[in-house]
């Protein structure tokens, strides 16, 4: 059998884009050539991969898992939504978020663990399957919530299949009430954050920055009406007190009732189940929030294609 060096597998890796396991694997079959191995790569369509990394991936599938008192949610990208509808992409997303879901790894470290039942890691296993499927992925962000002693509770928007979607939410309930009774709320106050979009739970924990960039244009706004100094002081406290009414969950006006506030349905929860409920956390994923989208003539990119065969 032959001695296949880490160093051989590197090169292999950096020419290719292909997994670990594929290269060791390949330069052991070709006793060792580069050049042959990367020739049992393209014949398996894995050395495609590499090809396809600058490809921005703005579509795919946001998913989660709830386990006891733990959530996770995870985005996975890729260049197209036909993606989403590959049931191999939606098991591979399924299987992180679960992954996720028991560890306590970010993107970066979640990519070194070993996927189940491959021989792969998750990173070499995205590799694979982007030359299965062929389109660019990407693993972009994992997030985690978790109570002591409570619920944690999940939403899908645009739900695709089971806990895989384009909008996922998670939130966290922390409480030593009837834990059917929170669940039930959770759901509730999940369903709001991904259609109210708070930005925090609170006053308090409501980034300081946004709160003054927000006070500065309120401000500045206000001098250019040419009100009386002694006015504008009241007039941007008000609309400050509106500002905190938009963007923090407990104060916002709770979407599936429209007359009573998030923190007053929780009052009414903790008096039903006899017990307090804190809001401890909550995480929403919106699929290629942040990414900037390409927008190219379909005539062009079909010719990019004809150019690069």
């Amino acid at each position: 059998m032959t001695d296949v060096k880490a160093s051989d597998v590197k090169a292999l890796r950096e020419r290719t884009g292909a997994g670990m396991m594929d290269c060791k694997k390949a330069l052991t079959e070709s006793n060792g050539s580069i050049e042959d191995a990367i020739d049992i790569l393209r014949k398996k369509g894995l050395s495609a991969a590499a090809k396809k990394s600058g490809r921005i991936t703005a579509e795919g599938l946001v998913g989660l898992c709830v386990k006891g008192k733990v959530g996770a949610l995870i985005e996975v990208n890729a260049e197209t939504d036909f993606v989403a509808r590959n049931e191999l992409f939606r098991k591979y997303v399924a299987d992180i978020a679960e992954m996720a879901c028991d560890g306590n790894d970010d993107a970066e470290s979640l990519k070194t663990r070993q996927y189940p039942g491959t021989g792969r890691t998750v990173s070499e296993e995205l590799t694979n399957l982007i030359a299965v499927i062929g389109e660019n992925m990407g693993i972009r962000r994992i997030a985690r919530v978790s109570v002591s002693d409570g619920v944690t509770a999940c939403y899908v928007h645009n739900k695709i299949a089971e806990n895989l979607g384009k909008i996922g939410i998670l939130v966290a309930l922390e409480s030593s009430g009837d834990k059917g009774k929170l669940a039930d709320l959770g759901k509730k106050i999940a369903m709001h954050v991904a259609a109210a979009d708070p930005r925090s739970i609170s006053r308090d924990d409501l980034d300081p920055a946004l709160l003054k960039r927000e006070k500065d244009v309120i401000t500045e706004r206000t001098k250019a009406t040419g009100k009386p100094a002694e006015f504008i002081e009241k007039i941007v406290a008000g609309r400050i007190q509106k500002f905190y009414e938009e963007v923090v969950l407990t104060e916002q006006v709770f979407v599936m009732d429209g007359s009573v506030k998030v923190k007053d349905v929780v009052a009414g929860a903790e008096k039903e189940i006899g017990a307090p409920i804190k809001i401890k956390s909550f995480v929403k994923f919106v699929l290629g929030e942040g990414i900037e989208k390409s927008s190219v003539n379909f005539a062009d990119e079909v010719a990019a294609q004809l150019t690069h065969k």
